[in-house]
């Protein structure tokens, strides 16, 4: 298996692969090919497509010195380029950052299979998230899932026909008389709150409303 490992801190890769070499790990005969900024994995990238070598796995820092030269300015674009260049390749971006719109934009810009925030980040970790990768799951560590959520639930609230439908369950309607009223079938209501209840991660209409109002969206 053939892994590529970008961080600008040479004792961060160090301890990537390390982990990866663990014994109790299993992960058979794994091939690292390590570099430090944007433009050494740049020109690793070109070699390797050149000599057939590719990559099953990239582990990326998005925190990367830039090359300004190919507009690869942070590891988020190389990803972007890996992907492009080696489409099979499977990514995991690390990222420092916790500002939930920065870590969205990871998501939704890269698609990354793993994304974990540096400070989270553990051997064990690492090795899970490798793991899930290669039975073609995604990980994501705790605080990404947080920060996604919270953009969901923003986006879930930016639809008038939810707030409305939040609106009339707080004042006491109940879900079969808002079909008249908000002029959406009864059905396509109930699809509606089941995503806001998982959004909200609450179970009832009564949790969703309380929550809903809590968190200043009604």
């Amino acid at each position: 298996m053939n892994i590529f490992l970008v961080d600008d801190h040479p004792m961060t890769v160090e301890g990537y692969s390390n982990a990866l070499l663990a014994t109790h790990f299993g992960l058979r005969n794994p091939i690292f090919t390590k570099a430090y900024s944007c433009e050494e994995a740049y020109a690793t990238l070109l070699k390797k497509i050149s000599l057939n070598e590719l990559f099953d796995i990239a582990i990326i820092d998005k925190g990367l010195p830039g090359y300004d030269t190919k507009s690869i300015l942070s590891g988020s674009d190389l990803a972007i380029l890996i992907r492009e260049k080696m489409p099979n390749c499977k990514i995991i971006m690390i990222t420092a950052h916790t500002e939930v719109i920065i870590v969205y934009d990871i998501v939704k810009k890269v698609r990354p299979e793993g994304l974990i925030i540096k400070n989270d980040i553990t051997p064990e970790k690492l090795q899970q998230a490798v793991i899930d990768i290669i039975a073609g799951e995604q990980y994501y560590s705790t605080i990404v899932k947080r920060c996604i959520n919270e953009i969901w639930k923003k986006e879930l609230m930016i639809e008038d026909y939810n707030r409305q439908i939040l609106l009339y369950l707080s004042k006491g309607f109940k879900i079969k008389e808002l079909e008249s009223i908000i002029h959406l079938t009864t059905s396509t209501i109930q699809k509606r709150i089941i995503r806001m209840k998982k959004a909200f991660d609450v179970t009832d209409d009564t949790g969703l409303v309380k929550e809903a109002i809590k968190q200043g969206f009604i």
